[in-house]
């Protein structure tokens, strides 16, 4: 591994050369305008002056960073430039030596053995790290993977940095796990309600991001979660208010960015109202312009707002924002239109992955990454076939569907992200930089504060709560056990058990299986009523409850035992909602937003009465079976 010192040296030196052999050599882009344009049409046809942003943080030499983009720019070929705009999966733990599994399921979807044969071959700008594709072990391994795959880049005749990214929300969506530090996810925060909160969680997590070599995250969600239904989204958004989701949003912004790494606001133009997932299907939002204006379009402004690098495109339908029959990701009226010349965003815009069934729905797999480009996108993240999509964009180029000028438009974008996140001063990172970031015990501490502050209760029938260990000292942990979320103790009864021990009870826990639909099986159901009878208090854990679960069987057989019960929703809070019956109400129900262990252990001390209370509910609980009424509003939440 490279010393710091020499890594900036090396990178100096061939990024001066490239812009010296540019000066010389011939050119296919026109030099950048001499001032900053906020709007472009970014379509096929003639281009308008490039858009430009401050390309660094304050204190760069800006005209330098200027004239290394031009010159690396005049020294592409058309693939190079091409390759720039694709984000790319690859299957390994390493750049250069993966297992034999991986080197064959690169060889199949991708047609190359490793990382570094992707970017020798396709100049891909941009790798995403995924737990499918085991790229991830490690906070070690995965620091080697990444500067594996910069060594590469910047070995070939245009020596670029690769911009690495990842999904990396917290709460449900987290793919780099434990030891590194785990935060909140969206929903828990917004129910903390502190704007210092979530910028503290973002630029914690942003560093031990950029201590692993990842630059770009694909967060925050600024989408507003209208429909207590939405199969996508759900806990990954904020909250149902959209001023509330506003201030959380540019506040994650802000605290990403600070820390160097690229925030990612998505799914613009917002995804909080669909009854339909995008991985498998293409959504329809039926939201009038205004309501778009009201609901949907104020966290993005916030996001803009607060500078943020980049915005992810949804794949649905918004006939409001645009009549035509095609997903957001391929509307320039939407992406252009409202996104570029209404909002004045000139930054980074990022397709979500090409491999979803929304955005495959109409056209081939060679045809969208063309379209993305036309409506306004500058990163073609992740398409089925590497292939298809590249030979697509460079077979449009050549028939003159699309301008290299065009290209060059999106590709300066790139570049300007690059330099402004610090890829072009030094790519690499360092066993130093995991060791003194990444898990820290002060970092860890940071979480489970943020965490203590997120947990509601939103019923305390008779005070139940908190209870004591003079007083329920023997208590049953019981209810579904969801799969783990990355990296994450699990299973969520055995972590809330452990947790409620080390608080002085003595505890046992128990599961009723991994499905929360259609919830636990009679015979599960039996053996949880025999083990609570003579308890002192039954915790029970509750996920996604469907009409007609199981799930609420169990809990109204807990409830017959007369033995005291504490509910506790894993993941939504609207499970309370079909707990409301005389005969399934618990003596005391929370909602934790995700059963990461750190809520779970949040969860604990909350129910111990080691902290009080404090999460406040960011979306409104309506009744089951009547959904027009609100059973616990917006700001709905008890303490003690």
């Amino acid at each position: 591994m490279h010393t710091t010192t020499s890594r900036r040296a090396l990178l100096t030196a061939t990024l001066a050369a490239a812009a010296a052999g540019a000066c010389s050599g011939p050119t296919n882009s026109s030099p950048a305008p001499a001032a900053p344009a906020r709007r472009t049409t970014a379509g096929s046809g003639s281009p308008s002056a490039a858009p430009s942003r401050p390309t660094t943080e304050p204190g760069r030499d800006h005209e330098r960073d200027r004239r290394r983009i031009d010159g690396l720019i005049g020294r592409m070929t058309l693939d190079q430039k091409i390759g720039q705009l694709f984000v790319m999966r690859v299957y390994g733990h390493s750049a250069t030596r993966p297992d034999p599994a991986d080197v064959a399921a690169n060889r199949k979807e991708i047609g190359v053995d490793n990382a570094a044969e992707l970017i020798a071959k396709y100049h891909v700008g941009g790798v995403m790290y995924i737990g499918w594709a085991h790229n991830i072990r490690d906070p070690h391994q995965l620091a080697a993977l990444s500067n594996g795959i910069q060594k590469a880049a910047l070995a070939t005749s245009v020596p670029v940095p690769v911009l690495l990214s990842t999904d990396q929300e917290y709460g449900t969506v987290a793919r780099v796990g434990a030891p590194a530090t785990l935060f909140p996810g969206a929903m828990a925060l917004g129910a903390g309600g502190s704007a210092a909160d979530a910028r503290t969680a973002a630029r914690t997590a942003g560093a031990e991001l950029a201590a692993l070599g990842i630059r770009q995250d694909y967060a925050p969600i600024a989408d507003v979660n209208v429909d207590p239904a939405n199969p996508v989204i759900g806990v990954r958004s904020f909250g149902a208010d959209p001023k509330a989701v506003a201030r959380m949003v540019a506040a994650q912004v802000e605290g990403y960015q600070s820390a160097g790494v690229a925030a990612t606001a998505k799914h613009f133009p917002g995804h909080g109202d669909t009854s339909v997932d995008s991985h498998v299907g293409l959504p329809r939002i039926t939201h009038s312009r205004k309501e778009w204006e009201r609901l949907d379009a104020p966290p993005f402004r916030a996001a803009i707002e607060a500078g943020i690098d980049s915005i992810m495109t949804a794949h649905l339908l918004f006939p409001a924002l645009d009549p035509a029959d095609d997903p957001a990701t391929l509307s320039h009226p939407i992406l252009t239109g409202v996104l570029r010349e209404e909002l004045g965003y000139d930054g980074v815009v990022v397709t979500d992955s090409l491999g979803m069934e929304g955005v495959r729905k109409k056209y081939g797999d060679d045809r969208v990454p063309v379209l993305a480009l036309k409506a306004g996108v500058d990163q073609l993240l992740n398409p089925p076939s590497l292939s298809l999509a590249f030979e697509g964009v460079r077979k449009a180029v050549r028939a003159g569907e699309i301008s290299e000028d065009r290209i060059d438009r999106s590709l300066r974008r790139v570049l300007e992200l690059k330099v402004r996140r610090g890829l072009f001063d030094d790519p690499y990172t360092s066993d130093r930089a995991v060791n003194r970031t990444v898990g820290t015990r002060e970092h860890r501490a940071t979480a489970d504060r943020v965490a203590e502050r997120t947990t509601t209760l939103i019923t305390n029938r008779g005070g139940l709560l908190p209870l004591s260990p003079s007083r329920h000292r023997d208590l049953l942990v019981v209810g579904v056990d969801a799969p783990a979320p990355s990296g994450t103790g699990g299973p969520p009864t055995s972590v809330l058990a452990r947790a409620l021990s080390g608080l002085g009870f003595r505890t046992e826990a128990l599961t009723t299986g991994t499905a929360a639909s259609p919830g636990p099986s009679p015979r599960r159901v039996e053996a949880a009523v025999a083990a609570a009878r003579g308890r002192d208090a039954v915790i029970v854990t509750t996920y996604d409850i469907a009409s007609g679960s199981a799930q609420r069987t169990l809990v109204a057989r807990l409830v017959a035992t007369g033995v005291p019960v504490v509910h506790l929703a894993l993941r939504n809070p609207y499970d309370i909602a079909r707990l409301n019956g005389r005969d399934t109400a618990p003596g005391a129900s929370l909602a934790a937003y995700c059963w990461t262990d750190v809520e779970l252990r949040a969860a604990a001390r909350v129910i111990a009465g080691r902290t009080a209370p404090r999460g406040k509910l960011p979306v409104a609980v309506r009744h089951a079976d009547a959904p027009s009424r609100v059973l616990y509003p917006i700001g709905h939440g008890l303490s003690y």
